[in-house]
């Protein structure tokens, strides 16, 4: 089943909104498919231009840096989880389950569409756990935030916290540990599948369960008053 979902993404990301018109829908959807198969540091305009066989001021009409694309990417998917969860803890009371829905989310765990509007979601997943820290760890991050730029990133954050509350009301870090949550979840799975001594995952594969398994204990082992 293909679904169109659509969400309100900051203007300061793009100077034309791509869900406007096709060519913008190409752009967004072929940057995704190409960052994913060769990187973000070899990924071009001159290349996604040839992908979509247009031209390189057709996409600066678009977008002003590959950054900012690759930010606008990250917040659609930011937006997209926000969306899954609020939509599959609706109808939840147990905290304990919503939390623990949450994190079969954020390793993507839970059942999803494969493509919606175009994008891929097993892509998109790939260039979080990869790339998503090339998003804000930049010189301008201050500038950049001040755009409202990482607004659907604070968003997630701030429904996790709050669900983590309503498992510990008197947990003082509750922002802190969602927003180490979303990273570790990326960071970990990165780690088992490239670089697994850094990591416990004595199995070297089935990465996405260690991780959850990981979350899972770090989440209420933290959130118990000692």
């Amino acid at each position: 089943m293909e679904v169109l979902l659509k969400f309100k993404l900051s203007e300061h990301l793009y100077l034309r909104d791509p869900e406007q018109t096709e060519i913008g829908k190409a752009i967004v959807s072929n940057a995704i498919v190409l960052i994913f198969e060769i990187g973000f540091e070899q990924f071009t305009f001159k290349k996604l231009a040839v992908k979509i066989n247009s031209t390189e001021p057709t996409i600066y009409r678009y977008f002003t840096s590959k950054h900012k694309l690759l930010t606008y990417i990250l917040n659609w998917y930011w937006s997209y989880l926000e969306y899954v969860c609020k939509m599959r803890l609706a109808e939840i009371n147990d905290p304990t389950k919503k939390m623990m829905l949450i994190l079969e989310i954020i390793t993507h765990h839970a059942d999803h569409h494969t493509h919606l509007h175009d994008y891929n979601l097993d892509h998109l997943h790939h260039i979080v756990i990869s790339e998503s820290s090339k998003s804000y760890l930049v010189k301008e991050v201050d500038e950049i935030n001040n755009e409202m730029m990482f607004a659907p990133l604070k968003s997630l954050c701030l429904f996790i916290s709050e669900v983590l509350l309503t498992l510990a009301p008197k947990f003082p870090y509750p922002k802190s540990l969602a927003s180490t949550l979303l990273e570790t979840a990326h960071d970990q799975q990165f780690f088992s599948e490239h670089l697994p001594k850094l990591t416990d995952n004595k199995s070297r594969n089935n990465h996405k369960d260690y991780v959850l398994k990981y979350l899972t204990r770090l989440t209420f082992s933290t959130i118990t008053d000692p």
